[in-house]
């Protein structure tokens, strides 16, 4: 009888690979928003603390270093205090203090009344860039009352150094995945919320701990909007990751790769 010989398997492999190894699978738009949403965890700790500052100068009459008739007291330093969030816990929070020990803060009760509210309104600052408008509608829901336009302007500003600092921040040199996808994201405008597509590279490093490296508002998912979204040569150099996955037109995606190897 004829002896049936098993065909052999002629298709090349890559340096580097298995021919087991395939493709990670792209996380789905819930998991890049909960990314989104730790983003902002530094966000809360800048909040709650120019808050109770706030706070404090209202009890006692005067802010920091202002001489006025109408001081009703003194500052006293701070103590530290952690918050468990939903993203988190934030450590060493400063919980300023004043000589009588009247101050009692209102913040950590308000924000765990309020913390999808709150959440949602630094992560849209984050994405999309900050305002006095939502500064004011935060600050507003921590206090529960109507801060003052030179509050506003001061967490604002402060803010805003927040998320220009993450912007820039140096990372490490090698990541083992990229992820590229454009995430639908609600931002509100007053009693109106709009889809906005918030472009996103998701690294996963060598140990499988994600990072979102950058991220870009734009009004549509096209080359030009991935061409606006800081490319991995710009990152200190951890271009190229072992595998890219994306969820985008195919056109976009090749020339989003190609023009970062460029």
């Amino acid at each position: 009888m004829p002896v049936h010989r098993q065909k052999k398997d002629t298709t090349p492999n890559t340096p580097g690979s298995t021919p087991e190894q395939t493709a990670p699978a792209l996380p789905d738009q819930r998991a890049f928003h909960q990314h989104l949403r730790e983003l902002a965890r530094g966000a809360i700790r800048v909040v709650l603390e120019g808050v109770m500052r706030e706070e404090l100068d209202a009890l006692i009459g005067v802010g920091w270093g202002e001489s006025s008739p109408r001081r009703k007291g003194y500052r006293n330093g701070s103590y530290t205090r952690d918050l468990v969030t939903t993203t988190g816990r934030i450590e060493d929070l400063q919980v300023p203090r004043d000589r009588e020990g009247q101050f009692h803060t209102q913040v950590f009760e308000r924000y765990r009344r309020y913390e999808p509210q709150v959440a949602q309104g630094l992560t849209e600052m984050f994405v999309a860039g900050t305002s006095t408008h939502k500064v004011g509608e935060v600050a507003q829901t921590l206090m529960g009352v109507a801060p003052s336009a030179s509050a506003i302007s001061r967490l604002n500003q402060t803010l805003t150094q927040q998320f220009e600092a993450w912007r820039q921040r140096p990372l490490q040199e090698h990541w083992r995945i990229l992820y590229l996808d454009g995430i639908h994201f609600s931002i509100r405008h007053g009693e109106k919320a709009d889809s906005t597509i918030i472009l996103t590279a998701l690294g996963v490093d060598l140990e499988g701990h994600k990072e979102v490296l950058a991220l870009r508002a734009c009004a549509e998912e096209d080359k030009d909007g991935w061409a606006c979204l800081p490319s991995p040569t710009a990152m200190t150099g951890y271009w190229p990751p072992s595998h890219t996955c994306f969820r985008l037109p195919l056109v976009s995606a090749v020339w989003c790769i190609n023009n970062a190897m460029s």
